[in-house]
């Protein structure tokens, strides 16, 4: 599945509980070639990057970076796999790592709004 994420942008329909995203948060993707970058923010989190390479299959591995809103810097890792929905739309099932505080793990699914 050859996937282009430019201008698209997602939002979280779950997470785990040691995760900061929120139902709130919108994610704007962008991407140039196979990299990808993204700027995203919300109720828990003042201000967040990330950046990644897309695989051949729509596939994308990223790192992230946040300030959150006790004002510390939290990183991490994450795997995200794509899955075209009957709408045309995209799903994104995503597992990830803190590679900062407690280095817990976790997963999330994101779908483009």
């Amino acid at each position: 599945m050859i996937i282009n994420y430019n201008n698209r942008k997602f939002k979280p329909i779950s997470n785990s509980e040691n995760g900061e995203v929120s139902s709130d948060m919108v994610f704007h993707y962008e991407q140039k070639e196979n990299v990808l970058t993204c700027t995203y923010k919300g109720q828990n989190i003042i201000k967040g990057h990330l950046i990644g390479l897309v695989d051949d299959n729509g596939c994308i591995e990223m790192k992230y970076h946040q300030i959150n809103k006790n004002d510390e810097l939290m990183t991490g890792t994450c795997h995200s796999k794509p899955e075209r929905m009957e709408n045309g739309k995209i799903r994104l099932h995503e597992i990830w790592q803190w590679t900062s505080g407690d280095q817990s793990s976790g997963d999330s699914i994101l779908e483009e709004i």
